[in-house]
């Protein structure tokens, strides 16, 4: 059998995320970017993202995010808009929900916007079949 001659395999590799704890500097947008909430992960690194000015785009994770920035539905992110193809962007940066609260106090972000909400409803979708209740309803039976 061959010697080992690196430094461990893959979960050395993976590591410690060292850096999350560090504060950044918050990154405001500008020309030709735009804030967005995400709509929907469709796969292959892309993703369905409701944009502040009304629009719906499919958007790209770009190379640098892909396998270390995880996008989950619900996140806001900042979007590179396409000077030749308006219904597509790319994702530069995923806000923390901290950075995103920031954000919307400093009116970045309009005042209806939730963030870190999971729950987001699309506005075609029907609700009626979701059945909700209250955990002291079951203790009564």
């Amino acid at each position: 059998m061959p010697k080992n001659k690196g430094k461990g395999g893959k979960n050395r590799k993976r590591g410690k995320n060292e850096n999350e704890e560090d504060k950044r500097e918050l990154v405001y947008k500008e020309d030709g970017q735009e804030y967005a909430q995400v709509m929907k992960m469709v796969g292959n690194g892309r993703l369905e993202a409701q944009c502040i000015d009304g629009k719906k785009r499919m958007c790209h994770i770009r190379g640098k995010m892909r396998k270390k920035v995880w996008v989950a539905t619900g996140d806001i992110v900042l979007l590179g808009l396409r000077d030749y193809q308006d219904e597509k962007a790319d994702v530069i940066l995923k806000y923390t929900a901290d950075e995103a609260r920031v954000l919307k106090q400093y009116g970045e972000l309009p005042e209806n916007i939730r963030i870190n909400d999971t729950d987001i409803v699309m506005e075609g979708e029907d609700n009626e079949n979701a059945e909700f209740f209250d955990f002291d309803d079951v203790a009564e039976i």
